[in-house]
């Protein structure tokens, strides 16, 4: 089958702490732990958590080699969008912040107009964003 609209996405990061990742996207966002796997000290083999929410078309895969670790260099464009077409709760954002997140002004303006951002324990970004998407 080509690739087409029904293709699930899968967007992989490295990550400096997973314990901490999971504290900012699971107990704070309220994604759900996919798939868990600790690096056994085999060469090659990376520890991975995988988050997203159930049904969705996504998910973000989080790798930490332990033996090699790879430094996140994220961007002040390199931003996960969220689309809750209703404002956004300022308790989703306390709580994000609770667990590892920092709310930031966006490099974009437009993104302030129409969400929150916050930057994740790794640095990138998320983008709770007012608006809301349709591809249709």
């Amino acid at each position: 089958m080509p690739a087409d609209a029904a293709a699930h996405i899968r967007i992989a990061r490295p990550s400096r702490d997973l314990e901490a990742a999971e504290r900012f996207w699971v107990a704070g966002l309220g994604l759900d732990v996919q798939y868990r796997h600790a690096a056994d000290g085999t060469p090659g083999r990376h520890s991975l958590l995988m988050v997203g929410w159930r049904g969705a078309g996504w998910h973000l895969e989080l790798v930490h080699d332990p033996a090699a670790p790879t430094e996140p260099r994220p961007t002040a464009e390199d931003l996960l969008v969220v689309y809750l077409g209703e404002e956004v709760p300022e308790a989703l954002v306390r709580r994000l912040e609770e667990h590892g997140g920092k709310r930031v002004p966006a490099h974009n303006p437009y993104w302030d107009t129409w969400g929150v951002t916050l930057r994740d324990p790794d640095g990138y970004l998320l983008v709770l964003s007012t608006r809301d998407w349709s591809s249709a």
